[in-house]
């Protein structure tokens, strides 16, 4: 068997930068053989400019709707931004089988974007089955987010049933669906509490996500029933006389509802305070939390960005998403390091890096795969530079 030895200015480990001797050496297959010292490494090295990464994980995804790109303008907000997205998703009045040809062109373009930005893992939140023929191809592992939502309770049931049908659909092409597949709620304003039993207890369902405080309104609907979540209800024509509101945050509000042996991931958290960081420290909450940021997304609908120095200052463990191609112009990681780099410039280029690499394996639970450059995984090949001006995948 072959190898390749890569000797880059730098090396990221996905961990930290290693000695600038070190030699990265891979199977032709891309499977890391071993970390050695350049005069170890013998003659036939590869010589490569700037940094040497891991392929980078994109922990928030929307495969399904690339086909939005530029159908919504920026800077409309959440509310109208949700409106938009479930009014034109299906493109209405056009033919349904040239919807669906349509959709499946735009997921493939967008793969192939994604492979050329250096994403090698994506968690990918689903709510129908279109997706499943680019994913068997097999050229990016996919964790699977199948969403439920549903904020009257009369139709929990259906709407689970609705979830669970997709599931099994997506279960069907795995050897162990639990490792690769869960039901998750779409955010805290769209889950009935009906709801929200049958999501946290499906059997498996050990990776979450969530939709978290994307908007000041949905910490206002929690605490007082109050705010723009309102006129969300109305243009859905939605009954909320049920719903009491508990006094807390959002976050506050359901956190708690996660089980041991879950981990979540909490997905934009623009209106999260150090309040909300405080609780989820508290033993209350029993789940582990990784905490997404998507900066692109945020900007593209509402312009505002959440206060990543106080993460960073709470020891979070941040990962990194793009959100869709109906809220971003890209599915870059590196474009959202890029955005997070330009607002937070004290972030060094080596966290950034972690967060794109070890720390979104983690999240997805892929880190026994991808992530790092241990030997006897298979985390893709990434070069860059410290100004993050570039990405080219190598392997």
């Amino acid at each position: 068997m072959g190898f390749k030895k890569f000797k880059a200015d730098q090396l990221f480990d996905g961990n930290k930068f290693l000695d600038k001797e070190t030699v990265l050496v891979t199977d032709e297959e891309g499977v890391i053989h071993d970390l050695v010292p350049k005069v170890e490494a013998g003659d036939d090295m590869i010589e490569i400019k700037g940094i040497i990464s891991p392929g980078f994980i994109n922990c928030h995804c929307h495969l399904e709707l690339s086909h939005m790109k530029g159908m919504i303008p920026v800077s409309t907000g959440l509310v109208q931004f949700v409106v938009d997205v479930v009014q034109q998703r299906h493109l209405p009045g056009s033919d349904p089988a040239d919807l669906e040809g349509l959709i499946l062109s735009a997921m493939e373009k967008a793969e192939d974007e994604m492979l050329k930005n250096g994403i090698v893992g994506v968690g990918d939140i689903c709510n129908n089955a279109l997706s499943i023929h680019q994913k068997t191809k097999g050229r990016i592992y996919y964790h699977n987010f199948i969403e439920a939502s549903g904020f009257d309770p009369s139709i929990a049931l259906t709407r689970f049933q609705r979830s669970l049908e997709y599931y099994k659909a997506y279960a069907q092409f795995y050897s162990i669906p639990i490792d690769s597949n869960s039901i998750v709620p779409h955010a805290p304003y769209s889950v009935s509490e009906e709801l929200w039993k049958f999501i946290l207890h499906f059997p498996g369902n050990r990776i979450m996500t969530i939709h978290n405080q994307e908007t000041a309104g949905e910490n206002e609907w929690f605490m007082n029933k109050s705010g723009e979540m309102r006129s969300l209800y109305e243009k859905m024509n939605l009954d909320t006389s049920f719903f009491k509101p508990s006094g807390k945050s959002s976050l506050q509000t359901y956190v708690t509802k996660f089980l041991p042996n879950q981990s979540l991931i909490l997905v934009h958290n623009v209106y999260t305070s150090s309040e909300d960081l405080l609780f989820c420290q508290s033993p209350v909450v029993h789940c582990q939390l990784f905490w997404c940021l998507c900066p692109n997304a945020n900007v593209y609908i509402t312009g505002q960005l959440p206060d990543v120095n106080m993460l960073v200052k709470n020891n979070c463990a941040i990962v990194l998403g793009t959100d869709s191609l109906a809220s971003n112009h890209s599915l870059s990681i590196l474009d959202e390091m890029r955005t997070l780099r330009s607002h937070f410039p004290t972030i060094s280029t080596g966290i950034l890096l972690h967060w794109a690499t070890l720390n979104g394996a983690r999240a997805l639970q892929m880190d026994s795969l991808l992530g790092s450059f241990e030997k006897g995984k298979k985390p893709g090949v990434v070069n860059t530079d410290h100004e993050l001006s570039f990405v080219k995948r190598l392997i």
